[in-house]
């Protein structure tokens, strides 16, 4: 008895998640406000190198970010001429659960639930409350030259990414963002992940190019630009890619 009693809670509460995030979903992408996000810095390592790099971090940052989002919606001839407003927010003071290192689907499952838990527990940015919470874990990259996947909860107005702490990166640690801002507007990845090449043709940002190699962007859901068949590279900066409309349909851009 107890075990179909816990079993019919999960599925509650798996229910009332997935309504209220329906609901935040056709909220988010309408286009007809700018969307309100919020960027929560974390110092992930505990090194001085991230800490004073979190000290000195300010949201003017980000403006490539919402300078991207309004470049590309703009090609598109949809939304407010400033369809993303950025914030940055103060670091939050517990952190956030980890991804279990085994991927089972129930696994990942109440993982999502303690990451919902966790980032509604977690106060608000100054201002209006923000309809996207965007928790980006920062590195010491001397001592973590790698790191792991980032997550963006699809339909899920929150994400969880991992960046690196110096001013060098914030280009690329842009790219994340970006990328990662999009999955929870419900964008797919497409690249494939037993390689990491982008997918032709909706992970090309110029698929009817002839020659078709070498690409001179990246589709942003892809993340790297396509060199030849074989190779890609990762692109510098958010200048350097774009919104396909694979991407576009999913986010409400395109019919």
């Amino acid at each position: 008895m107890a075990k179909r009693l816990r079993i019919a809670l999960l599925s509650l509460i798996l229910v009332l998640v997935a309504l209220n995030a329906w609901f935040t979903q056709r909220d988010i992408t309408g286009w007809e406000q700018p969307l309100r996000v919020a960027i929560y810095p974390i110092d992930a390592d505990r090194s001085p190198v991230t800490a004073h790099y979190i000290a000195g971090l300010r949201a003017e940052a980000f403006q490539p970010i919402e300078e991207f989002f309004r470049r590309e919606i703009g090609r598109y001839g949809r939304g407010p001429s400033r369809p993303v407003e950025i914030t940055l927010a103060p670091p939050p003071v517990s952190a956030p659960p980890e991804l279990p290192q085994e991927r089972r689907v129930l696994q990942i499952l109440l993982w999502s639930l303690r990451l919902r838990y966790w980032a509604w527990t977690t106060d608000a940015a100054p201002g209006p409350a923000p309809q996207i919470r965007l928790f980006v874990q920062y590195y010491d990259p001397a001592r973590f030259p790698r790191l792991d996947h980032s997550v963006g909860l699809s339909k899920g107005a929150l994400a969880l990414i991992k960046a690196f702490a110096t001013r060098t990166m914030d280009a690329q640690n842009n790219v994340i963002i970006a990328h990662e801002l999009l999955h929870t507007l419900g964008a797919s990845d497409k690249y494939d992940p037993r390689t990491n090449l982008p997918r032709y043709p909706d992970g090309y940002a110029e698929p009817e190019r002839e020659p078709r190699y070498p690409q001179t962007r990246a589709e942003i859901m892809a993340g790297r630009t396509p060199l030849s068949p074989n190779r890609a590279e990762t692109p510098p900066g958010l200048p350097s890619t774009v919104v396909g409309p694979a991407t576009a349909r999913e986010i409400g851009w395109l019919d």
